[in-house]
């Protein structure tokens, strides 16, 4: 009985680490962007989404009937992180509309939900680009978090075709993935105490964060680009995404890569990969 007391206070303690941990997981993300690159030729936009709350962005006007893309980054980063994506988007003809999902860069917010309101994010950002580009295809690259909330926004993502990079299946499989290679073996065992977490921060539940279970349901042409060394989101998770979505559909496997920016990483070949790919798909055949 005398050491009830010490159990105790680091069963305490452990308890307030998680939600510390929980805390800054969710944590906003958010800073001052500055100019766009000069050259982009990029404007400043900003759009409401669904609850009237700003999404701040960049356009890029591309060559009429040509298509555009709509760029979408990963957790804790922002539009910054797509400028080399739009860079060789735009100089092949497309508009290309870069955005700081809520809660991040200068978008407002109070959380990052791993995709689960910024799925209205990228809603309303489908919206903007088909009100001031009529008639022009669409198209997604969505990086992590970015394709999860691709993904989650379905049956209301109203473009013609998907690139995914490196989506997560399940919050759950996520976490663990993570404390795996923060904490060894034993990390997993955590996950569900963190998750645990997630409806007090968030006001959701994990099995709202399963995108494997929406894949299915997106119809338009996808290539899901993944890392055969990614450790945040496994080879094995990476076919299991893919599996569970319906064709048409693509899947890029990339020697030696970590979950990184896979355009950073592969250069030329991830540009030729993607053209190739939205030209198939948003352009326009005489």
């Amino acid at each position: 009985m005398k050491w009830l007391p010490l159990l105790v206070l680091i069963a305490l303690m452990a308890l307030v680490g998680v939600w510390i941990a929980g805390s800054l997981l969710v944590g906003p993300s958010q800073s001052p962007i500055g100019q766009p690159p000069p050259d982009l030729a990029a404007q400043a936009v900003m759009f409401p989404d669904a609850e009237g709350e700003p999404i701040h962005g960049w356009f890029v006007a591309g060559t009429k009937n040509q298509g555009a893309v709509l760029l979408l980054h990963g957790v804790r980063a922002d539009r910054r992180a797509m400028v080399n994506r739009a860079r060789f988007l735009h100089a092949a003809g497309y508009a290309v509309l870069l955005i700081d999902f809520q809660a991040s860069g200068e978008s407002p917010g109070k959380a990052i939900t791993f995709g689960y309101r910024e799925a209205g994010d990228v809603k309303a950002s489908l919206r903007y680009l088909h009100q001031h580009l009529p008639g022009e295809r669409v198209g997604i690259i969505g990086t992590s978090m970015g394709g999860a909330a691709t993904i989650l926004a379905e049956p209301d993502v109203d473009a013609d075709a998907v690139v995914l990079e490196q989506v997560y299946p399940t919050i759950r499989q996520a976490t663990e993935d993570r404390l795996a290679i923060h904490l060894g073996p034993m990390g997993p065992w955590l996950a569900p105490l963190l998750l645990s977490t997630l409806h007090l921060h968030l006001d959701i539940y994990p099995d709202q964060l399963r995108p494997i279970d929406h894949i299915g349901h997106l119809a338009m042409p996808k290539l899901l680009i993944v890392g055969d060394r990614d450790r945040d989101t496994t080879i094995a998770e990476s076919y299991a995404m893919f599996h569970a979505a319906k064709g048409p559909k693509e899947l890029w496997v990339v020697h030696g890569a970590r979950h990184v920016d896979l355009y950073g990483y592969v250069g030329a070949d991830y540009k030729v990969r993607v053209l190739d790919f939205f030209d198939n798909w948003l352009r326009k055949k005489s």
